[in-house]
């Protein structure tokens, strides 16, 4: 039998990476002749990728730019994000003890993000983490995305996991719609970047800390 797996989302959910996306967004921004996005807005802009991030930045602006125009921005973004990815991008708070209390008790990780891979590995790895992780699968990995749920099956498979004891973790409605279509239960955290409360998404379990992940792991699972 496969250990049971549990599935992160990344941004908002194993890592609040705003202060780093944000500050890059409003950099080319400013370059761009575009008025900064004020912290709080632009946190919910998050979940998407960078990509999603921009171009919901530049809506709220209401700026709109041509794609070749729209592709440079991003390429913009990329190279400075790239370079400054865990500047101020931290863990949240519990993440590496409920680690290694799940991972003392049987439980192996993976990461499914809208990020690209390379930028979430390469994120993992400054912050230390990486290797706790059996796979880290980006919107990029597969050629799918969230909320299709075939991103999430084939991260479970890609960490050599099985779906019939697997979990969800994450932020967002994208996550928590991606778990349903997969037939897996989903944990919310409500600390992430979700526009509404993630209790108006119904999700199996909501936690606010992550000392309080395995205790909601445990109660999701099957009687012994």
């Amino acid at each position: 039998m496969p250990a049971p797996i549990i599935v992160f989302d990344l941004d908002g959910t194993l890592i609040d990476t705003a202060p780093d996306l944000i500050d890059t967004l409003n950099l080319v921004f400013t370059r761009e002749g575009i008025r900064p996005v004020a912290y709080e807005a632009a946190r919910n802009l998050i979940g998407g990728g960078a990509r999603a991030m921009i171009v919901r930045g530049l809506e709220a602006e209401g700026r709109v730019f041509a794609p070749a125009e729209l592709e440079r921005i991003f390429a913009d973004f990329l190279a400075h994000y790239t370079a400054h990815v865990a500047d101020r991008s931290r863990p949240f708070p519990g993440l590496v003890e409920a680690l290694d209390v799940l991972a003392a008790d049987g439980y192996r990780f993976a990461v499914c993000t809208n990020k690209y891979e390379k930028l979430s590995v390469l994120l993992l790895e400054k912050l230390g983490l990486a290797s706790r992780f059996a796979a880290i699968c980006g919107q990029d990995t597969f050629g799918v995305q969230k909320p299709d749920p075939e991103v999430l099956r084939r991260t479970i498979a890609a960490a050599d996991g099985d779906p019939a004891s697997a979990f969800m973790i994450g932020d967002s409605l994208t996550d928590i719609r991606t778990a349903r279509a997969a037939a897996i239960p989903v944990v919310a955290v409500d600390f992430g970047y979700s526009e509404l409360p993630i209790a108006d998404h119904n999700p199996d379990r909501i936690i606010s800390h992550f000392a309080d992940l395995p205790a909601a792991i445990a109660s999701l699972c099957p009687p012994r």
